[in-house]
């Protein structure tokens, strides 16, 4: 016959092992002390086992204990999030976010993990197109939040970083030093025309070796070798690198990326994202400046 082990004293269990104490744990759990030491009793004596070594000043997990307590943080996650979204209906539905291809990565995967850890009944739609059609999006009201990549913001904009423009090949490629330079750009790409002009400046003869409308066969021709191309820094897949071309190729401009929103007046779920979105950009410009010191 199956036997089930209480999640409340699977909490309470947690608890002191966390605090290393039944006071400090009670009072993390808003209980009275003879309570959570009530409810750890119980489950040693359900389970034929000792859980917690008392014989220090600071309780500490068994070996037995420490096996339960991986099992324990997992229980209590599961039924947390199973309760938030069987119960919690404060908010429901869906927030538009379009955000440009070569920008999806690294930042809008933690942003849309943690978004749901708020928001559990909320989802996200991900519009990954090019900054030009987002921004018509935005404007016809499609779209609740926009990153964009450009020069300088529209009206309305929030400039969350600026990184430099890097030429991008493929690990170890040799597709850079060829002339006329091999390119790969989509059609609408918006670093393709600032790409070109420098190196006409440079008086490098360029050629378009693929043109397509789609970033996966940019970026499967940049690493096969067959062409080079140009990305914001650190949103480089682990297909291609970085090119160092130690000054053989011009430098490029700086991007903007920039952020579209509504604003907290208009949709405080749709700004609660919007701020993730900045806490998460201003997280990676510090790690960039800490690496660069």
């Amino acid at each position: 016959m199956p036997r089930n082990i209480d999640l409340t004293a699977l909490r309470s269990f947690v608890a002191v092992a966390d605090a290393g104490g039944v006071t400090r744990a009670a009072g993390m759990l808003n209980l009275t002390q003879s309570a959570v030491s009530m409810q750890l009793k119980r489950l040693e004596e359900n389970l034929g086992l000792q859980l917690l070594d008392r014989s220090q000043r600071q309780i500490a997990p068994t070996a037995s204990g420490e096996k339960l307590l991986s099992y324990a943080r997992r229980m209590l996650d599961l039924n947390d999030e199973a309760y938030a979204r069987l119960t919690d209906d404060a908010f429901e539905g869906e927030v538009v976010l379009g955000v440009p291809y070569d920008i999806v990565y690294p930042a809008i995967p933690r942003v849309l993990q943690q978004f749901h850890a708020d928001f559990p009944r909320m989802t996200v739609q991900l519009i990954s197109s090019f900054t030009r059609e987002l921004k018509e999006g935005f404007e016809k009201g499609t779209i609740d939040l926009v990153l964009t990549t450009e020069d300088e913001g529209g009206p309305g904009s929030e400039m969350l970083v600026e990184l430099p423009l890097l030429w991008i090949g493929a690990p170890g490629g040799i597709a850079w030093r060829q002339r006329p330079l091999r390119l790969g750009f989509c059609r609408s790409c918006i670093f393709r025309g600032g790409a070109i002009q420098a190196l006409d400046a440079a008086g490098i003869a360029w050629e378009i070796a693929v043109e397509s409308e789609a970033d996966r066969t940019i970026e499967a021709t940049v690493s096969a070798d067959l062409a080079i191309t140009a990305q914001l820094e650190g949103t480089e897949s682990s297909h291609v690198e970085r090119i160092q071309h130690g000054g053989a190729l011009p430098e490029l401009a700086k991007k903007r990326i920039n952020l579209y929103s509504r604003g907290a007046e208009h949709d405080e779920v749709s700004e609660h994202l919007a701020n993730l979105l900045r806490s998460a950009y201003r997280q990676g410009r510090a790690a960039a400046t800490i690496a660069a010191a």
